[in-house]
Order: structure tokens, then sequence, then C-alpha cells
């Protein structure tokens, strides 16, 4: 059985990887796992996550998801998108065309998953628990019901 896909999820991981750039200069997640009930991010940092860090993340995720921005897709070339996003990650038969998801003037990222239209639509995200192993922090996380 194939795993059931939630957009609401995956705008919220956008929203989390912009917020521990921002935070901590982590760099995006670099392995996520991404599923309907609970998903989890793997990062490059040096420690686990203090109380006051993990509300903070929090309180700025559920900032930006309340502020109703849009989710919009943009298409440009490798060149240009390479001006504005990290494209480390794209496969390298990537070819020239980009599709770019843009949560309001907050992120933006390559990408090709489903998205929803606003943040309004992602309900309040709340981290369940974080872990440190070995140069690895492991955030994971819920959304509540709209």
């Amino acid at each position: 059985m194939a795993k059931e896909y939630d957009p609401r999820m995956h705008s919220a991981e956008h929203i989390l990887n912009q917020t521990m750039v921002r935070m901590f200069n982590t760099g995006r997640s670099f392995r996520a796992h991404i599923e309907k009930k609970k998903s989890k991010c793997d990062y490059r940092f040096n420690r686990d996550l203090t109380v006051d860090e993990i509300k903070s993340i929090e309180n700025k995720v559920n900032e930006i998801i309340s502020g109703n921005l849009p989710v919009r897709e943009e298409f440009c070339t490798l060149e240009e998108a390479k001006k504005f996003v990290d494209t480390s990650k794209l496969p390298e038969n990537v070819g020239n065309k980009i599709r770019i998801i843009k949560i309001g003037d907050y992120d933006a990222c390559p990408c090709i998953g489903q998205h929803v239209a606003t943040t309004a639509e992602i309900g309040k995200f709340r981290i369940v628990s974080t872990g440190y192993n070995d140069g690895v922090l492991r955030i994971r996380f819920k959304l509540e019901s709209i």
C-alpha cells in the first residue's frame, strides 16, 4: 500500500526548513520522512534543542502559517534557480526547467511535491520531540486539524 501523501504536512516541512535556516543557519533538512500523522526532518547540527528553542520554532512556524500566505509554483531555468535557491539536492539529469515552490516571501525551494494553496490550510504545527545523535538533529512534528 502506497503511503498517503499530505500537502498540508509537506507545506509545513517547507516552513520548518526555512525557520531552521533563519534561526540556526542549519541549511534545509538533508533527510525527511513526511507522513500524514507524523513527520520528521534531520538537520546537521551540533546539539539537541532546548525547550525554549523548540517553543520559538513552533511559534515562528505557526506565525507563518497563520499569515495566510499564498503557496505558488513558478518555473525557471536551472541557471536562474541557482541565483536564489539551493539546487545541490537536484539530480544531475534534472533538465533546464525547474519548479520552485514559494510560500509568500518566506520560503522558496525547488520541489516536485503537492502543496496547499495558502498557509491557512495547514493547521497548527507542533513539535512532538527532538533528538540529537552523532551530528544529526531530528525534529518530529505533527499538525493539528484545521
